[in-house]
């Protein structure tokens, strides 16, 4: 014998399609964003290389270039990267752009990426 009503427990249909929605939204957008993640960290690694190569400010770019070959790289090349000389003497590579992302309408992304081979890890421009 039940005494009181029992209350049902779970998502309503609308509830169901809300999440499913902000669910897709999330994945959509995240298939957007990793491969210029993927792209930043394949430039990170491309300035790291060219700089252990060493020699003149050419051979760093060439160096960069060949590497962004390899690694799909076409977001900067090595004319864009920032060759200095640091505090304690040492060359620094460092780079910064930004990737625009196209989401609905006239709504974008804009993210924007910077890089160093300093041990602080920031830009020459920042520091």
């Amino acid at each position: 014998m039940h005494t009181g009503k029992q209350r049902q427990q779970g998502i309503s249909l609308v509830g169901l399609i809300v999440l499913l929605a902000v669910g897709g939204f999330v994945a959509v957008l995240a298939l957007k964003i990793v491969p210029t993640y993927t792209e930043y960290r394949a430039i990170q690694n491309a300035i790291v290389s060219a700089k252990a190569g060493g020699g003149t400010v050419l051979q760093m770019q060439k160096a960069f270039d060949a590497s962004a070959t390899v690694g799909y790289i076409s977001a900067i090349n090595g004319k864009d990267l920032i060759i200095s000389r640091g505090e304690n003497g040492e060359t620094e590579i460092s780079f910064a752009y930004e990737k625009k992302i196209p989401l609905i309408g006239p709504a974008s992304l804009l993210l924007e990426y910077e890089g160093s081979t300093a041990k602080n890890g920031m830009p020459k421009a920042d520091q």
